[in-house]
């Protein structure tokens, strides 16, 4: 394709593939803010202002790894062309859409996944996926809730160990403030990780219509363009997602959300660092489900949690075949 004549085209797509990135925000604001709102430590809107400020500069503190592995680790680049990166966009898009109306905390991560793998396969067959980048990103589905939930489970441990001689007033009021902190940090990783996705499906747009040169990269606007989609977003809020992440799950109290926080940042941080696109909706919920299930297995809804886990399941190969279809449909009407 005609890189001069592909300029408009090219445009419209960067413009669809922030409109993502801005919807991933909005889809996701809830895995930042939930545990803070449902603590009562900030007021939804400030929330939702404190998480966009750091979802914005998570580009200063992680480097570029995973807009690679999106870049060049999913699909083949050279089965990328405009049509796949629209049908990718739209499916991951119309099941955002879907899942934000219902409520249900699926991950964006995830939907824009399957949307890539389905119009790479519409297009080439299953020969356009590379499988090493990809058996990494499905082995991420089902350790980045566990290491949350893990890493969350032994935090209130050693958290309510120190604490036992503390009155729960003190504890309560310490807390409160630390929230911040491991709220700031879970913003840093959600923005780190997430907003990278988005830069990996610009960067092999403009690769792939030659505008890039030989050496894919990542230019510097591509990155400030999509942490300021992804923050604006954040600030939009999800208040729906906020509902099911920050109260319908189980209760929680500022100990409680400090430790969810802490354990899901730290999963995004070593998952970002390593390259791999986890799900920020999965960690975060892996890490409610842990700080309740230290309390008492009886704390958590076990039944809003499955629910959760069967739209997991479902993501990718739903917003695949949305993509598939759009694909399709694009050929049509070529």
């Amino acid at each position: 394709m005609d890189a001069t004549l592909a300029f408009p085209i090219l445009v419209f797509l960067i413009g669809v593939a922030l409109l993502f990135d801005f919807l991933n925000g909005l889809h996701d604001a809830a895995n930042s803010i939930a545990t803070i709102v449902s603590t009562r430590v900030l007021r939804p809107h400030y929330a939702v202002a404190w998480a966009a400020f750091f979802n914005f500069i998570a580009f200063l503190v992680f480097g570029l790894h995973v807009a690679n592995t999106i870049g060049k680790g999913i699909i083949e680049p050279d089965v990328v062309d405009a049509a796949v990166i629209f049908a990718a966009l739209i499916g991951a898009i119309v099941w955002n859409l879907i899942t934000w109306g219902l409520g249900i905390p699926s991950s964006s991560s995830h939907a824009l996944i399957g949307g890539l793998v389905g119009a790479g396969m519409a297009k080439a067959g299953i020969s356009a996926a590379v499988w090493s980048g990809l058996s990494k990103t499905l082995l991420a589905i089902v350790l980045s809730p566990l290491v949350g939930f893990l890493l969350a489970l032994v935090l209130v441990a050693i958290v309510s160990w120190l604490s036992v001689r503390s009155t729960p007033f003190a504890v309560d009021r310490a807390f409160r403030i630390l929230q911040f902190v491991s709220a700031s940090f879970y913003s840093l990783g959600h923005g780190g990780n997430d907003a990278q996705k988005t830069m990996g499906i610009i960067a092999v747009l403009l690769y792939s219509q030659g505008y890039l040169g030989a050496d894919f990269a990542i230019p510097f606007w591509v990155v400030i363009s999509c942490q300021a989609a992804m923050g604006l977003g954040t600030l939009m809020g999800g208040w729906r997602i906020v509902r099911t992440m920050g109260l319908r799950i189980t209760k929680l109290t500022p100990m409680q959300g400090f430790c969810a926080e802490t354990g899901g940042a730290a999963t995004l941080f070593m998952a970002t660092y390593l390259g791999v696109p986890v799900s920020t909706t999965h960690t975060i919920t892996g890490s409610i489900v842990g700080v309740g299930a230290a309390r008492r297995v009886s704390a958590v809804r076990w039944n809003v949690a499955s629910s959760i886990v069967y739209a997991w399941v479902i993501t990718i190969p739903a917003s695949g075949i949305i993509a598939a279809l759009t694909y399709w449909a694009v050929l049509l009407l070529r």
